[in-house]
């Protein structure tokens, strides 16, 4: 395996000579959602219509239309002997046709200088009116004095930056040491150390290598990372943080941005930050200037370097079918069971990693919090959110739980040199030659530094105001899908478990009024 061949510094097409994740460039053209010969779901398309994506130009990723998401990944992983085939993502979203590396920005901010002596005025995608903070003079300082790496369009002499990836995010691979968790440490530790780390330099930490050097050795490998965002500090709805999971090969200076991100939202809700689920490179996933992850919390990850790209291309292959599905709405991403972190976790399940899972937060605490969130609160729906948070699978419920099962599950079967059994589970323990914790931290801008993410829903009423009027929330206007592009094939959806409980207790309670009511008729005979 061979790592990306060095890309001109001055502002070129984003496919030329690049990497995407674990696909080379060439192998995709550039396109919007308007594209009417692309082999990707016309409900794909429909979310990208006025921007950029690419897309292959052949082995575009399937799915089976008549079967739930998951069914259908274990159905094609059995079936292919848990091994890759030569698929590639539908749809990728770029967002910008240009890449430019090596820039740096003057001492005033406004001009960008590339390595090959041209420049550029350096000017920022227009901040949409629902993202309530922005790019500042802390933002300028930050980034003075490092290499950068950007996304966006260029007209005559400017340069419209879209993302701003610097160079201090990279991994130093030569300055990797063995330093395995201590006595008391843990992931999870880790994560919360130093309030969560939004504030401090970016770091990494090699936990385990199979052999001496193998760390150091990482350049052009590939890896498969687990992602975990922290909390947000202006937004009381997002103290739980994100999950994704990403692949891609490993840079000759530690680079890791253009490794390819599978990233979950709710597609029926328009983010504030202008976010569309989507799968998209690692640039565009933590510094795009509106939506990325690094302007607005600090984020962690824990790398598996891999000696074959097996593992990696496997689980893209699988979590491309679920996207397929996604899109077309088969299933719909629901925050208490079927959330960015649930989503991901059950996909790695479908391709042979038997993740441990947890059970619910508490089954009495469900069936009691339905009437009284929803008296308190004069809302069914409150009390129906109330069950299903209560009885969600806990390791796809918070994103930081997933992340510290997940990490801790594949570090313990290293270090204990456990055999895993079958599909992903076999193709790890087979590939993995190091794991590497990497923190980063959040780019300071006008916004609120976040913090780690909780990890329970005791610790998150505990963050938030006790009088839910006082929260800060962003507003997420609904995006209603077209009726016309759904698929009368598509499988049917369960009722949610909420939606049965109340059944439940609306016939209970039904129940109950009419023996009163009948009691009450006898004794007034």
């Amino acid at each position: 395996m061979t790592s990306a061949p060095p890309t001109p510094a001055a502002p070129r097409d984003a496919l030329a000579d690049s990497r995407i994740g674990l696909y080379a460039g060439q192998d995709f053209r550039l396109a919007t959602g308007r594209c009417t010969d692309c082999a990707t779901p016309p409900q794909a398309l429909w979310y990208f219509a006025n921007d950029t994506i690419a897309v292959p130009l052949t082995d575009a990723a399937g799915f089976v239309a008549t079967l739930p998401a998951q069914d259908d990944v274990r159905q094609w992983a059995y079936a292919n002997e848990w091994q890759p085939d030569a698929q590639k993502p539908a749809l990728i979203w770029l967002g910008s046709p240009l890449v430019a590396h090596d820039a740096q920005l003057d001492s005033d901010g406004r001009m960008l200088s590339f390595a090959d002596g041209a420049r550029a005025s350096f000017t920022l995608v227009p901040q949409l009116p629902s993202n309530v903070s922005w790019f500042n003079a802390d933002s300028t300082a930050w980034l003075q004095g490092q290499r950068l790496s950007l996304r966006g369009a260029r007209s005559g002499d400017s340069f419209t930056a879209r993302t701003v990836w610097p160079s201090s995010f990279d991994i130093d691979l030569a300055a990797l040491t063995p330093l395995p968790l201590q006595d008391g440490e843990t992931l999870a530790t880790l994560v919360r150390a130093d309030d969560g780390g939004a504030r401090t330099p970016a770091s990494t930490r090699l936990l385990w290598e199979r052999t001496p050097g193998a760390a150091r050795a990482a350049a052009g490998k590939p890896v498969l990372a687990i992602m975990l965002n922290g909390a947000q500090g202006d937004d009381d709805e997002a103290h739980g943080g994100h999950f994704a999971i990403a692949t891609g090969l490993m840079g000759a200076r530690g680079e890791w941005k253009d490794w390819l991100v599978a990233n979950f939202y709710n597609l029926d809700a328009h983010s504030e930050k202008g976010i569309v689920a989507s799968m998209l490179t690692m640039d565009a996933y933590l510094t795009d200037l509106n939506g990325g992850q690094s302007w607005y919390r600090p984020s962690y990850m824990l790398v598996a370097v891999l000696r074959d790209d097996r593992a990696a291309r496997l689980y893209d292959q699988g979590i491309a079918r679920v996207f397929n599905h996604f899109y077309r709405h088969d299933f719909t991403y629901r925050h208490a069971s079927a959330n960015c972190a649930g989503i991901s976790l059950d996909t790695l399940r479908s391709l042979g990693w038997s993740i441990p899972t947890l059970g619910p937060t508490s089954k009495a605490k469900a069936w009691l919090g339905l009437p009284y969130m929803a008296i308190k609160d004069m809302s069914v729906s409150s009390g129906m959110q109330a069950f299903d948070y209560m009885m969600a699978e806990r390791s796809g419920l918070f994103p930081f739980v997933a992340f510290n099962v997940a990490g801790s599950d594949l570090l313990g079967r290293l270090t204990q040199g456990k055999v895993m059994d079958q599909g992903l589970e076999r193709l790890l323990a087979d590939e993995v030659e190091a794991v590497l914790f990497v923190r980063v931290p959040q780019i300071p801008s006008s916004r609120a530094f976040g913090s780690a993410p909780v990890a329970s829903y005791e610790e998150y009423m505990a963050r938030v105001p006790a009088d839910r009027s006082q929260w800060v929330v962003r507003p997420a206007p609904p995006r209603p899908f077209p009726d016309e592009l759904r698929d009368p094939q598509a499988p049917k959806e369960s009722l949610p478990a909420s939606r049965r409980a109340l059944i439940v207790w609306l016939v209970g309670a039904a129940a109950v009024i009419a023996f009163i009511a009948l009691r009450l008729l006898r004794r007034s005979a």
